[in-house]
């Protein structure tokens, strides 16, 4: 299996390279070069199978540079119950007649980025041994993709991570889940800014293609495709348990910002999966709503990009919808680096017109929502759940037709997000044992200006 960029290099590489690189040299991002097709005998097969082996069939089918053994080896050290709580890994709870939450969220640090980032962990550390060579991580988080990159890289031979997040706009919990930790290999900067910001800083060092190279930077965002491949599994192992035969078809709605947790969906139903819908939810901060209404992208600036209580989706330039429109323009790399070289675009009517045929729909949620949302679910059903997996039931029970198995992605542990549970419900979440006074340890963490020089010296000056 062989990678090209969105952007038009068509230079192929395999698996192994792309986990260390992140971002194409051109600035586009990697997707396999077609994608494997899973059939109804194939499907037979895994159904059934455990969640570490069901990881290594699918993983195996884009990854030839690592021995089968090696690989099943890695996927069954990762998914176990021990880590990830139950057999299941990601179990359902249903709610009613063919509505059901997927938990994602029973790894280290309560929320759905630990799915990917403990196998990430686990290949860098595998790769690197392999190559005798170490690796400086440069990632941005909105809240949750920070502290499932530190704790799964924490201590790992030849790997340093340096993590930006914005300044003030994470929750406590959060917070002190990332500044916390006291291993030399992390550093935590926040940076005086949105999570675009961030972001943005990330994508101007990956740029730079000599800064890059001299200090061996790679990423952890879901713009490393070996994070978003790893998200595609539990699309399978959710669509497995909800359905009887391979016959039936499964809804999925997820909350998004970033774009990488539904888009590792798109490649699930682009494999074959029978996926009915992939429905987007968004918080106030709707522009991937809004595209998909009108076929219009238009990323909000700092100023107007709201600060809300699901956090970790205050975001407005979705990094990984750029692999989606590659596949909506059938591909044509040309056409994706002309529209992304704009801070906005809008499709042409032919081009708004082949949406339909991937399967997507969307909605948009407020705090109210929310709330609202959050009080239902526990009256109703008897379960509490956080405020991002709220904007996705929200919008799951606005959107669901009659008769449709929808499968709602939960993307945190409310103890994440007390404030918000405590305003709905007017007392605090269950905490985890071990976690009750997270907030007072003592913390590290560099405050700095959204800056990218100054992002770079310190990194050259902590390599």
């Amino acid at each position: 299996m062989k990678y090209v960029s969105t952007r038009g290099d068509q230079t192929e590489r395999g698996f192994s390279d792309i986990l260390l690189e992140g971002l194409a040299p051109d600035g586009g991002l990697y997707l396999p070069k077609t994608y494997p097709q899973v059939d109804a005998a194939t499907l037979a097969r895994w159904r059934g199978l455990a969640y570490a082996d069901l990881a290594f069939e699918i993983l195996s089918l884009y990854i030839d540079d690592i021995p089968a053994d090696d690989l099943r080896a890695i996927t069954r050290k990762v998914y176990t119950p021990e880590i990830f709580g139950t057999p299941e890994i990601t179990p359902l709870t249903w709610l009613g007649d063919g509505l059901a939450l997927e938990g994602l969220s029973n790894g280290p640090t309560l929320a759905f980025k630990d799915m990917a980032m403990q196998l990430l962990g686990a290949l860098f550390e595998y790769e690197l041994g392999r190559r005798g060579e170490t690796l400086n991580i440069l990632g941005a988080t909105s809240g949750d993709t920070g502290s499932a990159a530190e704790y799964a890289m924490r201590g790992k031979q030849g790997v340093r991570v340096f993590m930006l997040s914005p300044h003030g706009r994470m929750s406590p919990f959060q917070q002190a889940q990332m500044f916390s930790l006291q291993d030399a290999n992390i550093h935590n900067l926040a940076i005086e800014g949105v999570f675009d910001d961030c972001q943005d800083i990330v994508k101007a060092v990956s740029n730079d293609l000599a800064f890059k190279r001299e200090h061996r930077i790679g990423t952890v965002n879901s713009i490393n495709w070996a994070r978003l491949l790893a998200q595609v599994v539990y699309y399978f192992a959710g669509y497995f348990q909800a359905t009887k035969t391979n016959d039936q078809k499964v809804s999925f709605t997820v909350p998004s910002g970033n774009f990488g947790n539904v888009c590792a969906g798109h490649v699930a139903r682009m494999m074959g999966l029978p996926i009915a819908r992939l429905v987007v939810a968004t918080n106030e901060n709707d522009v991937l709503d809004e595209f998909f209404r009108t076929g219009a992208y238009r990323p909000r600036g700092t100023a107007d990009t709201h600060e809300t209580s699901s956090p970790s989706m205050d975001i407005s330039k979705a990094s990984n919808f750029e692999r989606f429109v590659f596949d909506l323009l059938g591909r044509d790399g040309a056409r994706v680096r002309q529209l992304f070289s704009s801070p906005a675009f809008e499709l042409t009517a032919d081009e708004q017109a082949r949406i339909a045929g991937f399967g997507f729909a969307s909605g948009r949620s407020t705090h109210a929502d929310r709330v609202a949302t959050i009080r239902r679910c526990h009256a109703e059903y008897g379960v509490v759940i956080d405020p991002h997996t709220a904007d996705g039931l929200k919008v799951a029970l606005d959107l669901r037709a009659p008769g449709e198995t929808m499968l709602v992605l939960e993307t945190a542990l409310p103890a994440k997000f007390a404030a918000t549970i405590v305003e709905a419900l007017g007392s605090e979440p269950p905490r985890p044992a071990g976690l009750e006074g997270i907030e007072q340890l003592p913390k590290r963490v560099k405050v700095m200006p959204a800056d990218v020089a100054q992002v770079k010296t310190y990194i050259h000056a902590h390599v």
